[in-house]
């Protein structure tokens, strides 16, 4: 049953990720993410796992961090600093969605106002602790445009940034 929970969700998830071009990490998050630049690939992999990877493998990434020099996975550069104005104009032009990953650098997307969408994935799990997503004080506006419950209690929630 997990295996059948574990392929449904994943599969959503690669649904949505192979839309974005460009990922930007923390370094934290880029630390956890660059297991996929070397994920086994072999016929005993899920079907879902390798389809993952390969999304991962082919798209940008910048990593926002003043102490990682040098990056240990293609398509990657390193930025000392996170420059809104510079993200603004990236996402201007960019053929493909850019996707934030990693709390702090999330929190300053969206203080910046670049982030247009959330994607929350609930699950039937009270964990007390981590770093918050949302920046202290921010009031966000969100519209529900869509969700999906998955077998196991994990839930899907799909909202719009309201301006």
């Amino acid at each position: 049953m997990a295996k059948l929970i574990y392929s449904a969700i994943m599969s959503f998830v690669n649904d949505l990720e192979r839309r974005i071009g460009t990922y930007l990490y923390g370094r934290r998050m880029y630390d956890v993410m660059r297991y996929w630049e070397t994920a086994p690939t072999d016929a005993a992999q899920p079907s879902v796992t390798t389809d993952y990877a390969q999304i991962w493998q082919a798209a940008d990434k910048i990593v926002y961090s003043k102490t990682l020099a040098t990056a240990s996975t293609t398509r990657t550069r390193i930025e000392k600093d996170f420059d809104a104005q510079a993200v603004r104009r990236m996402k201007a032009t960019a053929s493909h969605d850019l996707s934030v990953g990693g709390s702090v650098l999330a929190a300053q997307a969206i203080r910046a106002g670049l982030v247009d969408e959330l994607h929350l994935f609930v699950g039937p799990i009270v964990v007390g602790g981590g770093l918050k997503a949302l920046p202290n004080h921010a009031r966000v506006k969100l519209q529900l445009l869509d969700e999906r419950r998955f077998a196991g209690g994990v839930v899907h929630l799909h909202y719009g940034i309201m301006t």
